[in-house]
C-alpha cells in the first residue's frame, strides 16, 4: 500500500517538476537573449499590459468561481447543519427511550447486578471485539454460562447506547446528551449495529425470549413516555403504535437503519475539508495575480531591473503549461477519490 502511495504521489509531482523546469528554461532564455539583444527590453515592455490583461482576466474568472463555489459550500453546510440537528434530536429521543428501558423492571432478576457488579467496565464494544484480545474480561464473559438466557448481551448493547465515548467503561448518572456526538462513538453504534438487538430478541427471536424480557413490567407512565418519545422521532413511522414486543422490533430496526446511518452521513459532510479542487485553483490564482499582475505593475510603476519582467513571464508561462498538463488528472482524481 505504501509502494502505491509513493507511485501516485511521484505520479502527481511530474506535471509540477516539467512546468518548474519550462519556467526556469523560459526564464534562462529570455535573460540570454536581453543579455545578446539589448533590444529586446522594449519588446518585453511592449507586451507587459498585454500580458496583465491576459493574466488580470484568468484571475478574475478564477475568483468569480471561488467565491461562487464558497458561497454554495456555505449554503450545503447550512443544509448539514439543519439536518444533522434533526437527526442528533432523533438520537436524542432514541437514547431517552435506551435509559428508560434499561433502568425498567424488564430484566430477569439479578441480571442488572450480574453486568454492573461483576462484570464493571465490560462494555459491549470489547465484547463484540473479543477477537482482538484486548479485553480478558470479555472472554471471560463469553465463557461464562448463566441464567439469563442473552438478554445479558441487549443489556450491555444498550448500556454502549448511552455511552458518548467509545472509551467510557461505566454510565454516569446522569447521560450526557450532547450538541453534537462524537464521531468515535458514533462509527462504534453503526459498526456493531447497536440498536438491532431491540429487533432481534423482541422481533426475529421474541418467542425464545419472551420468559427472559417482560417489557409489561416498564411502568406505565414510562411506557406513555416512550410511545411520546416515539412519535417524535418518526410520527409516521410508529403511527398507530402501542407499547408491546412489535413496536420494540420496530423501534431497534429503524434506529439500525434509518437514524444511525444518517447520523453517520451527516458528521462525516461536516467535518469534510475543503474540496481539492478549491485549493487547486486558490493556488493558480495566487500565482496569476503576483506573477502576472502585480509583478509587472511594480515594474512599471518603480522602473525595477527588467529581471522582474523575465521572472514574471517565466513564472506566468510555467503556471499556464502546469493547468494545462495537470488539470483534467486533477479533476479525474477528484470525481473518483
Amino acid at each position: 500500500m505504501r509502494e502505491k502511495s509513493l507511485i501516485k504521489d511521484l505520479y502527481a509531482l511530474i506535471p509540477l517538476i516539467f512546468s518548474g523546469l519550462l519556467c526556469i528554461g523560459i526564464g534562462l532564455l529570455l535573460w540570454q537573449k536581453l543579455a545578446t539583444t539589448p533590444e529586446f527590453k522594449i519588446v518585453l515592455e511592449d507586451v507587459t499590459t498585454i500580458f496583465i490583461g491576459i493574466s488580470g482576466f484568468l484571475s478574475a474568472i478564477i475568483m468569480v468561481y471561488l467565491a461562487s463555489s464558497a458561497l454554495g459550500l456555505r449554503n450545503n453546510r447550512d443544509q448539514v447543519i439543519d439536518s444533522l440537528g434533526k437527526i442528533t434530536q432523533k438520537m436524542h429521543n432514541f437514547r431517552s427511550i435506551i435509559e428508560l428501558l434499561l433502568r425498567s423492571k424488564m430484566w430477569l432478576p439479578g441480571l442488572r447486578e450480574y453486568i454492573d457488579d461483576e462484570f464493571a467496565g465490560l462494555t459491549f464494544f470489547e465484547v463484540k471485539e473479543f477477537y482482538k484480545g484486548k479485553s480478558k474480561l470479555a472472554i471471560e464473559f463469553l465463557q461464562e454460562s448463566n441464567q439469563y438466557d442473552d438478554t445479558e448481551n441487549l443489556y450491555l448493547e444498550l448500556k454502549a447506547l448511552l455511552m458518548t465515548n467509545s472509551k467510557d467503561k461505566k454510565l454516569p448518572e446522569n447521560i450526557k446528551y450532547p450538541k453534537v456526538y462524537d464521531n468515535d462513538i458514533v462509527q462504534k453504534w453503526l459498526e456493531h449495529k447497536c440498536g438491532s438487538g431491540l429487533w432481534y430478541f423482541f422481533g426475529y427471536k421474541f418467542a425464545s425470549f419472551k420468559d427472559s424480557l417482560d417489557f409489561n413490567a416498564v411502568f406505565e407512565r414510562h411506557q406513555e413516555k416512550i410511545m411520546a418519545l416515539a412519535q417524535n422521532i418518526d410520527s409516521s413511522a410508529f403511527e398507530d403504535s402501542s407499547f408491546n414486543e412489535v413496536f420494540l422490533s420496530k423501534l431497534g430496526e429503524y434506529m439500525s437503519n434509518e437514524v444511525l446511518p444518517k447520523l453517520f452521513q451527516f458528521q462525516g459532510k461536516m467535518d469534510r475539508k475543503l474540496p481539492g479542487v478549491i485549493k487547486y485553483l486558490y493556488i493558480v490564482f495566487l500565482l496569476l495575480v503576483l506573477g502576472g499582475v502585480l509583478l509587472p505593475l511594480m515594474y512599471l510603476l518603480f522602473a525595477l531591473p527588467t529581471l522582474i519582467l523575465i521572472v514574471s513571464y517565466s513564472l506566468i508561462i510555467g503556471v499556464l503549461f502546469f493547468i494545462a498538463i495537470s488539470f483534467y488528472p486533477f479533476l479525474y482524481r477528484e470525481i473518483h477519490s
